[in-house]
């Protein structure tokens, strides 16, 4: 397995996971909101909220870093 293959793998799996993980995001909701409990507008992140936001922000840098490494690698 080359590493273009390599790459292109890894791109898709994290294109999938930003996917579902922005699903899962509730717009100007907590993440309990989906199960009926109403949430304020403008509320911290804690907890699960914050680390879906930031395992987000993970699968966004190693989606463009891959992209960007399989154009550049000859």
């Amino acid at each position: 397995m080359n590493i273009h293959t390599t790459l292109a793998v890894v791109t898709v799996v994290a294109a999938v996971l930003m996917v579902a993980a922005i699903l899962l995001q509730a717009r100007g909701a907590s993440l309990g909101a989906g199960f009926g409990s109403s949430g304020e507008l403008f509320t911290t992140r804690r907890g699960t909220d914050k680390s879906l936001y930031e395992a987000t922000i993970m699968l966004a840098v190693v989606f463009v870093g891959t992209l960007l490494a399989n154009l550049l690698i000859p």
